[in-house]
């Protein structure tokens, strides 16, 4: 994976505002490497690495406003998880020329699963470490894991949830399921 400077910028800046979110001050070290894992794996290891797996250029922007909801909300006590989100092209370098490739619902409906899907597999991984170990650390990881896929798969707007419904409606619901009842754990 390549990162632009203005990539990394915005994934900075949007794990420490998700995690002063999470977190607050006193909780913020904590809420750091929680976030860092759930929020980075989300966005990198499932949105940017699938869409550039399917030959897309893919980066991550930060979105403002989004930000600023995070941190307005978490005063009142809800975080509104929407810092911003992996772009990808509907062009992309093939061989010695740059190519159009119209991606189809099945394909954008993958890219959006797939960073819930690894939210609940971080999810279940810390629960059933938690569960042999009692490390709070761990149990806090599987709730944010969970919210973070249960948030994103809301069939709203640019939410992930909205590309997956459009692709197919049973994989949305089993995700959006897996999320909640992992939540309530």
């Amino acid at each position: 994976m390549k990162f632009s400077q203005t990539e990394v910028r915005d994934i900075i800046v949007s794990t420490a505002i998700l995690a002063f979110a999470f977190g607050g001050i006193n909780g913020f070290p904590e809420a750091l490497m929680v976030v860092g894992i759930a929020f980075l794996s989300h966005e990198l290891l499932g949105h940017k690495l699938v869409a550039q797996r399917l030959g897309a250029e893919a980066e991550y922007r930060a979105w403002p406003t989004g930000l600023l909801i995070a941190l307005a909300g978490s005063l009142v006590g809800f975080v509104f998880a929407a810092p911003g989100a992996v772009y990808f092209s509907q062009t992309a370098r093939g061989g010695f020329a740059w190519t159009v490739h119209r991606f189809s619902k099945k394909e954008v409906g993958m890219i959006g699963l797939a960073g819930p899907v690894v939210n609940i597999a971080i999810g279940i991984a810390s629960f059933l470490l938690f569960s042999v170990t009692s490390i709070s650390l761990l149990a806090r990881l599987a709730s944010i894991s969970f919210f973070l896929a249960f948030f994103n798969l809301l069939p709203f707007g640019p939410l992930d949830g909205q590309k997956v419904m459009q692709w197919d409606r049973r994989i949305w619901a089993t995700a959006i399921g897996l999320s909640a009842v992992g939540y309530l754990f």
